[in-house]
C-alpha cells in the first residue's frame, strides 16, 4: 500500500489516497501503521476519499483504532495533499468529515505547493448534550468543578464536532498531563470519552497548550482542541476572540468571529512517502 506521512504543527498521521488505494480494515490498519517501533509511527491514520457532497472526504482513525469525527491539523494536510497531487485544482475547497462539511482556504508557497491552510471550523457546540456529557442537556459547561484524584479542576467543555474539556493551569509545561489526562478522558461524565486541553494563559491574545488526545495519548498538537480553547477563553473572559496558541509542535492562529464561525490557520507539511506491506 502506498502512503504519505504528513504533519500539521507536529500532529502526524499516515495518509492513504483512497482514490488509488483500498483499505479494508482501517481500524486494525491504524493500529499497525501508528506503532512507532513496528510500524510507520504516527498519531493515527487518515483516509483521503471521494465524496458525493464535497471535493474530498476525510476519515480519521486514532492510534488505538478508534474513529474520530474530525482532526483540525489532519484536515489541513488532507487539503494540501489533494491540491499538491491534483485531486483538486482550486485553492478554496470543501472537505466532508464526520463533523460535517468544512471549507478551507489554501495558501501555496513559492514552489506552488501548499504551505498553510485556513479552515472554517464552523460554529462551536456548547450545550451539554452536544459535547456530549451527562446531565441537563441544554446547559453549558463553563468553569464547572470536576474532582480527579487530589485535584478539583474547573472545566469548560466545547464540541468542535468532537468533544473537548479545557482546563487552565499555572504552569502547563510541568503539569502532569499523563497522570490526569487519561482519567479525564475516560471519566463517566463523558459517555464518548473526551479530548483534554491543559492551558496556560500568557496574555489576552496568547496561550500555551498541551493536549491529551482521546484514543492517542499526549500529542504535539490538536487543531480542534486549539479551536475549542479559543472559545473557552472567551466564555471565561480570559482571552480575546483572536489568539495565538503555542503548542509543542508549533503555533496555530485562531479567530472566533462575532457571527459564530471559528477559523483556524496553520501549517501543513509532507514528511515522506513510501510503500508498506500490510
Amino acid at each position: 500500500m502506498k502512503f504519505t506521512k504528513m504533519q500539521g504543527a507536529g500532529n502526524d498521521y499516515v495518509y492513504v489516497d483512497c482514490f488509488q488505494e483500498s483499505v479494508t480494515d482501517p481500524r486494525q490498519t491504524a493500529i499497525m501503521l501508528s506503532n512507532r517501533n513496528f510500524g510507520i509511527g504516527s498519531d493515527g491514520l487518515i483516509l483521503i476519499m471521494p465524496s458525493e457532497v464535497a471535493d474530498v472526504r476525510m476519515r480519521m482513525f486514532n492510534s488505538d483504532g478508534s474513529e474520530s469525527e474530525m482532526c483540525g491539523n489532519g484536515i489541513r494536510c488532507v487539503a494540501k495533499y489533494a491540491y499538491d497531487h491534483g485531486i483538486v485544482g482550486n485553492t478554496c475547497i470543501s472537505v466532508e468529515t464526520g463533523a460535517g462539511i468544512l471549507t478551507l482556504q489554501l495558501f501555496p508557497g513559492a514552489d506552488g505547493k501548499i504551505e498553510k491552510v485556513r479552515v472554517n471550523m464552523g460554529s462551536p457546540r456548547l450545550a451539554r448534550a452536544e459535547i456530549p456529557m451527562i446531565g441537563e442537556t441544554a446547559s453549558q459547561v463553563v468553569a464547572e468543578e470536576l474532582t480527579i484524584l487530589d485535584k478539583t479542576f474547573k472545566i469548560t467543555c466545547v464540541s468542535m464536532g468532537n468533544p473537548h474539556c479545557i482546563i487552565y493551569v499555572d504552569d502547563v509545561i510541568n503539569f502532569p498531563v499523563a497522570t490526569y489526562g487519561p482519567l479525564i478522558e475516560n471519566h463517566p461524565e463523558f459517555p464518548r470519552r473526551t479530548n483534554v486541553e491543559f492551558i496556560q494563559i500568557i496574555s489576552r491574545t496568547e496561550v500555551r497548550q498541551r493536549t491529551w488526545e482521546r484514543g492517542a495519548g499526549e500529542t504535539l498538537a490538536c487543531g480542534t482542541g486549539a479551536s475549542a480553547v479559543c472559545v473557552a477563553g472567551v466564555l471565561n473572559n480570559f482571552t480575546e476572540r483572536r489568539i495565538l496558541n503555542h503548542l509543542a509542535g508549533g503555533d496555530l492562529e485562531l479567530e472566533w468571529c462575532d457571527e459564530g464561525e471559528l477559523f483556524m490557520t496553520g501549517p501543513a507539511v509532507e514528511v515522506f512517502a513510501g510503500e508498506i506491506r500490510l
